[in-house]
């Protein structure tokens, strides 16, 4: 395996050693503008117009699309449209992601995300410094998480909370083993020589991105504290 053959090796370890650091610092740079972007939309009030006003479906939509391109057209763009991309889907979620100041107490939100972030770099250290392959978790971790979306779909219409607090465990169960495969899958492609180096931290910094939400936001289900 890559991860074994080369451990030792100089040239890999530099490789590495520039490529992680670049990866976070983009994740850590969506993250911010969707922290950034959630606050004023909050605060501004701005979010009651997009409820009132029926645009959150729109907006949900627009997320959905951003990501298909990102995912489908990642090897033609150039490396400034995908990093574009990457901060719109950053911004629009933060819009979407306002309504969390307005269900939970913000001390709740702070503390949680301190939380999430903690168990975020344990769970991408292992993913990072395990020797093994994980790519034969994909069908497991993906296969689960389609099922749960698609019984939380089906749980809307039901309203069934005993689904929902299960739901919210098992999901975030998935990311956790998601993060971990996720941060060895980009560690195995910095070291593939016929990708485009240029724009692979931005789709590093994507993925992580969007486990680090995911597991927010189920922790947040699950313990935050509601307002009254």
């Amino acid at each position: 395996m890559i991860g074994e053959e080369n451990s030792n090796n100089p040239v890999v370890e530099n490789i590495e050693n520039k490529f992680i650091p670049k990866t976070f610092f983009w994740m850590f740079l969506g993250l911010l503008g969707t922290a950034i972007v959630a606050w004023y939309t909050y605060s501004s009030g701005l979010f009651i117009n997009i409820l009132t006003g029926n645009y959150f479906g729109i907006l949900l939509i627009a997320e959905v699309v951003v990501v298909l391109l990102f995912s489908f057209l990642f090897r033609k763009l150039s490396p400034t449209i995908v990093g574009i991309l990457y901060f719109i889907y950053a911004a629009i979620n933060g819009v979407t992601l306002s309504t969390i100041f307005v269900v939970f107490e913000l001390q709740s939100i702070v503390l949680l995300f301190v939380a999430s972030s903690a168990l975020f770099g344990v769970l991408a250290l292992l993913g990072y410094k395990t020797s093994k392959d994980l790519s034969n978790w994909r069908s497991l971790l993906f296969g689960t998480l389609i099922i749960g979306l698609i019984v939380s779909l089906i749980n809307l219409f039901m309203k069934n909370t005993m689904i929902d607090i299960i739901l919210d465990w098992v999901i975030l169960l998935v990311f956790f083993g998601i993060t971990a495969y996720d941060m060895n899958k980009i560690k195995q492609l910095s070291l593939d020589p016929n990708l485009d180096k240029s724009k692979l931290h931005i789709y590093g910094a994507m993925e992580l991105y969007l486990d680090f939400i995911n597991i927010f936001l189920r922790i947040l289900s699950i313990f935050g504290k509601r307002r009254n």
